[in-house]
């Protein structure tokens, strides 16, 4: 069950330099400040499901999230991996439509809930908001291209060592510098890879035979970036 919290306004949230949403006009956080809604999400809570409509969207204060979505044959589909500063649901909200994902906690996240009435109003009459909106969109949507492309022309062994590299760059490193500041069943892995689990589990155990990673239940360390970085083929 999630639970309300109090968290700082928009001007010094944490995510003030990262979120679309605090880049809008002094009018425009004000209002946010004044209509949002704070909550705190626990791990393996859902914040929206798919198939449902929208009636606002969600800021991530702090924690991750991901998005997916039920294939037909049964099996989840990650198709977004999220993080403090990021925005979720506006692409339902904008088109009008129901989720085609679900929002799953990963870790306690707390969010940030606008009002759809309020979010569409700041669309209309900021600029600089639109702006980085189309932005959004437009990086999203070249992201799903690439992704295509790859699933269609890379080996796994390829998709795999982008993937660790992806995930790198979305969560980072714990404290340690080279542990992977998320943990994500072998299952999440596969998903995001777009395999089957048991190929995810073979290659990850064949990287950890070279040198690439090491492994301690979910816990994966990186032990040569450079060799991961060759492995998916993205020297260039």
């Amino acid at each position: 069950m999630k639970t309300y919290c109090v968290v700082s306004d928009c001007q010094h949230c944490e995510q003030h330099l990262t979120s679309i949403l605090c880049k809008s006009s002094e009018q425009y956080l004000e209002l946010f400040n004044l209509q949002k809604v704070s909550s705190h999400y626990k791990k393996g809570q859902v914040i929206f499901n798919e198939g449902a409509y929208p009636f606002g969207i969600y800021c991530i204060n702090n924690g991750k999230i991901k998005l997916s979505r039920q294939g037909d044959d049964g099996k989840e589909h990650i198709t977004r991996l999220l993080r403090g500063g990021d925005v979720l649901g506006y692409r339902a909200l904008l088109s009008g439509s129901r989720y085609n994902a679900s929002a799953v906690v990963l870790e306690d996240t707390q969010v940030c809930f606008i009002p759809k009435d309020l979010f569409i109003t700041a669309l209309k009459n900021d600029v600089v908001l639109s702006f980085e909106v189309m932005k959004l969109l437009s990086t999203e949507l070249q992201r799903a291209e690439l992704k295509i492309t790859h699933l269609a022309q890379k080996p796994v062994r390829e998709r795999l060592a982008e993937t660790l590299l992806f995930i790198k760059e979305t969560y980072g490193y714990e404290a340690d510098g080279a542990t992977l500041n998320v943990r994500l069943s072998r299952e999440e892995i596969a998903n995001l890879v777009g395999t089957a689990t048991e190929s995810t589990i073979r290659l990850l155990s064949e990287f950890r035979k070279d040198g690439l990673i090491e492994l301690d239940g979910k816990k994966i360390s990186f032990m040569n970036v450079n060799a991961i970085v060759k492995t998916a083929n993205l020297q260039d």
